[in-house]
């Protein structure tokens, strides 16, 4: 992840692990994984014009992030170059993430 992308990505892993220090990371298919002891919760794709969040529980989060997913469940959340995150909120979701079954892949 370069320029602005890497910034983002170093935001975005800071907030996580902020908000739940003994994370699980895990880098498969060039994609960082985010992860506690029964499955995994959050993961970051990068694409040429923004940066995707996925939670594979998205659907039970409140409010539910913004973009549906084919899969069951999961919700994305795409941040563009001029866009802010929301560490407040994304650590929200975070919470609200470890309180549910994680997921196997």
């Amino acid at each position: 992840m370069l320029g602005w992308k890497g910034t983002l990505g170093k935001e975005i892993d800071a907030t996580v692990e902020s908000a739940f220090p003994e994370v699980r990371k895990q880098v498969r298919w060039n994609t960082p994984f985010y992860g506690k002891e029964d499955g995994w919760f959050l993961a970051m794709y990068c694409y040429k014009n923004y940066v995707q969040i996925t939670f594979m529980t998205g659907s039970s989060l409140d409010p539910v992030p913004p973009i549906a997913s084919k899969v069951e469940g999961t919700r994305y959340l795409d941040i563009y170059e001029d866009e802010a995150l929301d560490k407040e909120q994304l650590a929200s979701w975070v919470h609200q993430a470890l309180k549910l079954p994680g997921q196997k892949l």
